[in-house]
């Protein structure tokens, strides 16, 4: 590791920086937390009790968990003594500017500034600040919730440092996420990106009447969301080909996939159609609650990373081969 994280400062106690407080502090990390919501105390505490038997099935202890997080007086006092500092505020980049540069002014020189924007890269909310500063800022994406889904995307901006890049990449394996380095900056990022992709389109399916909220869910669920928990689209592609990989299914099906994609649709998304869409979607999860849906999420995440897991020990894992 390139330098030692002991102390993390979380800002923003959302959903995602209270799952991020959870996964710090149960991977040994003191962690200050700071947020200006009246009820933040009670919403770290009801996080940690939620979250602690997600983070024990992940072979973690969590004796004494909530010892090891404190509610910060403000972002001053949250960033005084921080190692590393994950924001999760606003998707605003003026709010970013100002918080950044806050954090710029407060926190110690040697600490890593990352952020959770999910689709504003950090070039757009860096460039008042100095070269040293924004050296060490850089976003360090996660998916919900990040104390379960093992990905980080790690994208530095125009003037991070090589240093910081190497730093998020040790920060968040340390922790037991899955960082991948992003080399190029575009809004979004890749997984926004594709999932967008995706939801662009089964929203235009739905709109067209092609098939309902649940049944496209059943759909994705019981094949592509199988196949991809296992191996991503270049992959699951290269095997559609049979022995002869990608290319082969290139030259045999390409033409007919690029028509399709001409073909993909674009969702109208009237007034009108938004509010059908909505209610469809509520008429299908609108009779569970939010934390028994999230709680389901949660224990079929769980079962699938226990799976990929064993599957991994038991069988080996096939890796390209390195060229020389």
């Amino acid at each position: 590791m390139t330098r030692p994280f002991r102390t993390a400062a979380v800002i923003g106690a959302g959903t995602i920086g209270l799952s991020w407080t959870a996964l710090f502090a149960a991977h040994g990390l003191t962690v200050r937390v700071s947020d200006p919501r009246e009820d933040l105390a009670e919403a770290v505490t009801d996080a940690l009790t939620q979250y602690a038997p997600h983070l024990a099935a992940r072979g973690l202890d969590v004796t004494g968990l909530a010892d090891r997080v404190h509610i910060a007086a403000d972002v001053t006092d949250a960033v005084r003594d921080a190692d590393v500092v994950q924001e999760n505020g606003p998707e605003r980049v003026e709010f970013k500017q100002g918080l950044f540069a806050t954090l710029a002014r407060e926190a110690p020189a040697h600490a890593l500034l990352l952020s959770s924007s999910s689709a504003i890269p950090s070039t757009a909310f860096t460039n008042e600040l100095a070269d040293e500063d924004a050296a060490r800022v850089l976003i360090g994406h996660p998916f919900n919730p990040p104390h379960l889904v093992p990905l980080v995307e790690v994208v530095p901006g125009e003037r991070t440092g090589a240093d910081a890049v190497q730093a998020a990449l040790d920060f968040y394996t340390a922790v037991g996420r899955t960082p991948v380095v992003e080399r190029k900056e575009i809004p979004g990022f890749v997984g926004n990106r594709l999932q967008n992709a995706l939801s662009r389109e089964a929203v235009y399916l739905v709109e067209q009447g092609v098939v309902t909220p649940e049944d496209l869910d059943k759909v994705v669920t019981n094949s592509l969301g199988l196949r991809w928990a296992t191996v991503g689209p270049f992959l699951g592609s290269h095997l559609g080909g049979g022995p002869g990989g990608y290319r082969h299914l290139v030259e045999h099906i390409g033409a007919s996939m690029q028509d399709m994609w001409d073909g993909l649709g674009r969702p109208a998304q009237t007034p009108d159609q938004q509010e059908r869409l909505i209610e469809a979607v509520e008429k299908a999860y609108g009779s569970c609650t939010y934390p028994e849906l999230a709680e389901t999420r949660d224990r079929k995440q769980l079962a699938v990373l226990d799976a990929l897991a064993d599957a991994g020990r038991t069988t080996g894992t096939a890796t390209p081969k390195e060229e020389n």
